[in-house]
């Protein structure tokens, strides 16, 4: 018998994660809020559509959520009409949104209320790490259900760990983001200081990519920051939001950020440059427009 499974989100990640489980021994119903999208889905994979996110999770037996921010959850899971609402007892929710860890222990307090599990599970390697099924998934749960889904998640992810209690899977993603918004401003200042100074940034990068200073930002995003080239990957928009998350935490529990609050800061400006929607290594175009 194929477990029943359902996937609410089909962004840039969601998209290929719910594909990979296509691929897999689940018969899978997925939900959009735009429904052309689910359509497309189905030209590519096998499985199923919903037109309500209600309709979607009725039978699984575990849904996967894979949303915007805090409020876009809350309202699909949450809401009159909401996932929460639907599922059946003994059933479990996996949240794959990065979000706050304060809203992962609220969804945990209405889940355990209707009876059903959850796991606050929020990935990191961006669209080609969700293509290529080799995403890292940092879990916040109990040991049972992290146990009950773990084999389902490892269809898409390449490291799958739970670090702890419900929210513990949110703070390790803030660490996350922490340490490459610090990686990022590193090498958009080692590229500027490189073509300032006369040298070949590329070749710059194939010497010193082999030693100490390599990084998968440095391995994967060089080329394309030094052609100039930012309409792709993790948007500064998604970066501030989770920036946003982690400065706050850091400020509840005694946390010196100034690296990443400048870092955070740095990401306004390449928005206020009209880089919203550009990849986070576009911080590099900050220092080449103050080059100018």
């Amino acid at each position: 018998m194929k477990k029943h499974v359902a996937f609410l989100g089909l962004g840039v990640m969601g998209y290929p994660m719910a594909g990979w489980l296509s691929r897999g021994d689940y018969s899978v119903v997925v939900y959009n809020r735009t429904g052309s999208v689910s359509q497309r889905w189905l030209t590519e994979y096998q499985g199923q559509t919903a037109a309500t996110a209600a309709e979607a999770v009725a039978d699984a037996e575990i849904v996967f959520t894979c949303l915007g921010n805090d409020d876009d959850v809350r309202a699909v899971v949450a809401g009159k009409n909401g996932v929460l609402a639907a599922m059946r007892p003994g059933a479990i929710l996996v949240d794959h949104t990065t979000t706050s860890a304060g809203l992962a222990r609220e969804l945990a307090g209405l889940s355990e209320a209707r009876s059903v599990g959850f796991v606050d599970a929020p990935v990191s390697g961006g669209q080609q790490g969700a293509e290529n099924g080799q995403l890292t998934v940092m879990c916040g749960g109990g040991q049972q259900h992290f146990d009950a889904v773990k084999v389902v998640i490892e269809r898409y992810a390449k490291s799958i760990q739970l670090m702890g209690d419900v929210g513990s899977g949110q703070l390790c993603k803030m660490v996350n983001q922490i340490c490459i918004a610090g990686l990022v401003q590193g090498l958009a200042e080692g590229l500027n200081f490189a073509k300032r100074a006369g040298l070949d940034a590329q070749q710059v990068v194939e010497v010193i990519s082999k030693g100490a200073a390599q990084s998968w930002q440095m391995e994967n995003r060089y080329k394309t920051m030094l052609a100039n080239e930012y309409n792709h990957g993790f948007a500064v928009q998604w970066m501030r939001k989770d920036l946003a998350f982690a400065l706050e935490e850091g400020r509840a529990n005694g946390s010196e950020l100034p690296v990443t609050e400048l870092v955070d800061q740095f990401y306004q400006q390449v928005q206020e440059m009209g880089g919203n929607r550009w990849d986070t290594s576009s911080l590099l175009a900050r220092l080449e427009k103050s080059d100018n």
